[in-house]
């Protein structure tokens, strides 16, 4: 199976497909089993498998901002995962499973250490097949960048990966969402991850400004004054800065698909590699159309199987080279 490029359908809007998703053709919730981790620094994250099939491939997905395995990319890909007779897990970044982490910290669109973590616990456990790792937006800058800081090490874990809509330069998407529509989906952000930063001072005692937090607008207030120094940066700019991954594509050397709609509002032109900004296992993709992981395909109100089916299919691909 390869559906090969996406095109848009011609009664799709621009790139704020967001506003479409609630009406699209939407999977069941599969048949998740959850399972709890305790991390090396005394939290816990939560995973959520699929029924294991023997002697098949795994891909593990890293969810966006505020995202779960409840979002649509991980139930259209985890239905489609099943429908293969493959598996597929979904490991929740810290606080975004339903309950509250134990730690002060959350989770950042940087964090590669905690995406080493993951897929290094979960390469030593599982045997039936090869694995592949995806991200989603924030969940693909984070894998992108533990690629590139990994390098030839990231094969020992994964036979390969994809990045969908990864936010590659942190500063051009944090602007670019403090601006016209796009503040409509920023405040949605920020409605969880308000509440759940000042739970977690109130819980903690820490001595963070609870005023700046309850009162931030922009993500780039929020980060300022919450994500950046919660997880050792020194303000927004050096959060941003050093959590991109975009100087880390030239340093990948796993099979990597990097996917970004050139109409994404999230991650604009600016934000996009430049010729030669790629090593050369990166395949990058850069369809007209898919706003941010939009990718609908077919009749009103649309479908969301293009996107996993491109995956499936590149994987595929990958799984018969290790066979």
């Amino acid at each position: 199976m390869n559906p090969g490029t996406y095109h848009a359908p011609a009664w799709l809007p621009g790139g704020h497909l967001q506003t479409i998703w609630p009406l699209a053709r939407m999977p069941r919730t599969p048949n998740y089993t959850r399972v709890r981790w305790e991390t090396p620094d005394g939290d816990f994250i939560h995973a959520d498998w699929l029924p294991l099939q023997e002697r098949a491939p795994l891909v593990v997905l890293f969810h966006g901002l505020e995202g779960s395995s409840q979002s649509h990319y991980a139930r259209a890909l985890m239905h489609t995962l099943a429908a293969s007779g493959w598996n597929g897990v979904v490991p929740h970044f810290r606080g975004c499973s339903g309950r509250p982490n134990r730690l002060l910290r959350a989770y950042h669109s940087g964090d590669s250490a905690e995406i080493g973590w993951i897929l290094a616990r979960i390469a030593s456990r599982y045997h039936h097949g090869p694995i592949f790792a995806v991200g989603v937006s924030l969940g693909g800058n984070a894998l992108l960048k533990w690629l590139g800081e990994q390098g030839d090490a990231a094969s020992h874990h994964i036979a390969g990966a994809a990045a969908i809509c990864p936010p590659l330069d942190l500063t051009v998407s944090g602007m670019a969402l403090g601006q016209g529509f796009n503040r409509i989906y920023t405040q949605r952000f920020l409605r969880t991850l308000k509440a759940k930063a000042l739970d977690k001072i109130a819980i903690h005692k820490a001595a963070l400004d609870v005023e700046r937090i309850r009162k931030a607008r922009t993500l780039y207030e929020f980060d300022d004054a919450f994500t950046a120094p919660v997880h050792g940066f020194n303000g927004v700019l050096d959060y941003w800065s050093r959590a991109s991954s975009r100087p880390w594509l030239k340093h990948i050397t796993t099979p990597t698909l990097l996917l970004n709609a050139r109409n994404d509002p999230f991650v604009p032109p600016a934000a996009l590699p430049l010729p030669g900004d790629c090593a050369r296992a990166v395949k990058q993709e850069l369809p007209e159309g898919g706003g941010h992981v939009g990718f609908l395909s077919g009749r009103f109100p649309g479908s969301l199987g293009w996107l996993p089916e491109r995956l499936i299919s590149g994987f595929e691909r990958l799984a018969r080279r290790t066979t």
